[in-house]
């Protein structure tokens, strides 16, 4: 994707919003902001906590009430979005995949349907978005702004609650990027109804294109909206500059490839020795034996807390995913085959999101 743009949306956005929304609202805009800006990974980090302690700062308030709630928004709503087909939903259902059929788990919902690797959880985080947004204002409404408002703080000689304001090309490159927005879903649109229409196939299956292509899709949105707004603000000047942006997003590429190289040789090694087999024939036979085999609910609530401890010692999400998700994937379809591998990676997106800022 082009995140460039949209990391120069995720600065804007909030800014423009902030200077028009009441006082009452700012923590629910800022939870909310901090969980969509996972579309763009660790952007939220960089950029949007830093802005939210300048929004406070420009209405006189402690800026930690603002910087808190976003850092809520960032790490506890990290699996949590709007927008399917995230970078966390393909690694997540990606691998899911890969690891069910590496041990002959059929990788569908426990009714038996096929599931869509980068869509298969967007019910959930969609539902998530709202339930989380929600509880961090209350939690920064109730507790958080009590207990700072009436700290003293104060901000560095060098910077300046200006710099808060939108500047004419931000403004430019906003409504620019609406009307880009427009275009691009009205795109999508048409090639979800012709080109990528839903089909029967010879078998009677029912296929639905634009929901294996629906990564290309999203892609093909934030690349549009971000190229508009860049083009617009003036931070494109030429091609070589949308393409500069892109070869600077895909930098980070390379600690990711590193990582998937080595977890799949051990994938490769569990799968080649028998060991993985072992392994989840191992588990399977002691959770079995405990009797939990009756108890989903609780096999669920095992996991969550397990994938919690671990997070204490494997803080990334792709590294924790690639070290436990070849054994419990298997391992807990044996047990009870209502846990499906979408249950199985749903389990671990809230136990590694809700452990993500401790």
């Amino acid at each position: 994707m082009l995140l460039s743009g949209y990391q120069c949306e995720t600065s804007t956005a909030p800014k423009k919003s902030g200077l028009h929304i009441s006082e009452k609202w700012l923590p629910l805009l800022l939870v909310f902001f901090g969980i969509m800006s996972s579309i763009a990974t660790d952007a939220g980090y960089l950029v949007l906590i830093p802005l939210a302690g300048l929004l406070y700062a420009g209405l006189g308030k402690n800026p930690i009430i603002g910087m808190a709630a976003a850092f809520a928004g960032v790490s506890a709503g990290f699996s949590a979005n709007l927008i399917p087909a995230t970078p966390i939903d393909v690694i997540i259902g990606a691998n899911a995949r890969i690891f069910a059929q590496a041990q002959n788990v059929p990788f569908t919902r426990h009714d038996g349907q096929p599931l869509t690797p980068a869509t298969m959880h967007y019910y959930f985080i969609l539902i998530s978005t709202g339930v989380l947004s929600v509880a961090g204002a209350i939690v920064t409404a109730r507790f958080v702004t009590p207990k700072l408002k009436d700290t003293p703080w104060s901000l560095p000689d060098d910077l300046k609650i200006d710099n808060f304001s939108l500047s004419d090309a931000e403004e430019r490159g906003l409504k620019a990027s609406f009307f880009g927005l427009l275009g691009a879903l009205a795109f999508i649109a048409w090639l979800a109804l012709y080109p990528l229409a839903p089909y029967t196939d010879a078998s009677g299956n029912r296929v639905v294109p634009y929901l294996d292509n629906v990564i290309l899709l999203i892609t093909l949105v934030f690349t549009i909206t971000g190229i508009v707004f860049g083009t617009a603000s003036g931070k494109f000047h030429s091609v070589a500059n949308v393409v500069q942006a892109m070869v600077k997003q895909m930098d980070a590429m390379g600690y990711i490839l590193v990582l998937t190289f080595f977890c799949y040789n051990f994938l490769s090694l569990l799968s080649y020795s028998g060991m993985g087999t072992w392994i989840t024939w191992l588990g399977a036979s002691l959770l079995n034996s405990l009797g939990l085999q009756s108890f989903p609910v609780l096999l669920i609530i095992g996991f969550i807390i397990t994938t919690a401890f671990i997070n204490i010692f494997v803080g990334g999400l792709t590294s924790k995913w690639m070290l436990l998700g070849p054994i419990f994937v298997p391992m807990l379809y044996q047990v009870n085959n209502q846990m499906t591998p979408d249950i199985v990676a749903a389990a671990f997106r809230v136990a590694d999101s809700s452990t993500r800022s401790c």
